[in-house]
């Protein structure tokens, strides 16, 4: 039906042929489909996830805490396949009741400790470890607002901009210019604040750039709904000097590889078990 004639029904009803590349697995209901237990890996920390950039933020923050040599950082990363259904198992809806990724079991406390939502589990391992997130109070809040207002803006350029102009089955011209000016309004947000501070919350790294980068860094580097040039990116040039500096620590490479199955398969690691699985990686690379 077009845009320009739809009316609303009295009462939605569920077409469950609609919604474009993901109507499989978007539904109204939630709950397990499945009956599937999640497997558990030998560390206390056992991650389910996806390398998109929800399930970047946590592998990232994770393989900082581990270069800062705390090994209780340690962590399985099981792969979560959201096309198949993965998330809609009994198991997954345990630890998630939300059946999204990605989640997070802590062995290490009796009984386990099950975190869900990625800046709920940011901030649990920040406050954890003790790194990454400031103690003092001022900067502390001020880190936590970024977080946060990332918690709240992502979903305008993903579920918003991305979706619309990347994977809706048709393009909706409001949809599109709707989006797009609110994801360029976010944009100039970053830019402005990266104008007078290294990072986003100051001049330390912490969880707020750990939250933000996979989202917005990588629509600045071109990893993002192939929209740097729509977005005229490289317009906000603060903003492009922190997203570089951002990909380029060791960390956030090896990070933005777990849980990935998507892209050059350079940057896959689909499962995470242990640090040297990501030199077997590129061993496996070498040999191919």
């Amino acid at each position: 039906m077009s845009e320009n004639n739809y009316q609303p029904p009295k009462v939605w009803v569920w077409n469950q042929q609609d919604g474009g590349n993901w109507s499989k697995i978007n539904r109204p209901i939630a709950g397990p489909t499945h009956e599937k237990i999640l497997p558990i890996g030998k560390h206390p920390l056992q991650l389910y996830s996806l390398g998109t950039p929800n399930g970047q933020k946590v592998t990232i923050l994770l393989e900082e805490l581990l270069a800062l040599g705390v090994s209780e950082a340690e962590y399985d990363a099981h792969l979560i396949r959201i096309g198949e259904g993965d998330q809609f198992s009994s198991g997954f809806v345990d630890v998630n009741p939300n059946s999204k990724i990605p989640a997070l079991f802590d062995h290490s406390v009796t009984p386990p400790v099950r975190v869900f939502e990625s800046g709920a589990i940011l901030l649990y391992l920040a406050e954890k470890f003790g790194h990454f997130l400031p103690k003092d109070l001022a900067a502390r809040t001020e880190t936590l607002n970024w977080l946060f207002w990332l918690q709240g803006s992502a979903p305008y350029l993903g579920g918003g901009f991305g979706h619309f102009y990347n994977y809706a089955p048709f393009k909706i011209e409001y949809a599109i210019n709707r989006f797009t000016m609110e994801a360029k309004r976010q944009l100039d947000v970053l830019d402005r604040q990266l104008a007078n501070h290294r990072f986003i919350a100051g001049e330390e790294y912490s969880i707020a750039d750990i939250a933000i980068w996979p989202w917005y860094g990588s629509l600045a580097k071109g990893g993002l709904y192939d929209a740097a040039e729509f977005l005229d990116i490289k317009s906000y040039k603060n903003f492009v000097r922190w997203a570089d500096e951002v990909a380029n620590r060791p960390a956030v490479k090896r990070g933005r590889k777990v849980n990935r199955t998507f892209g050059d398969p350079a940057d896959q690691l689909h499962e995470r078990h242990d640090a040297s699985d990501f030199d077997l990686r590129t061993e496996d690379k070498r040999q191919a």
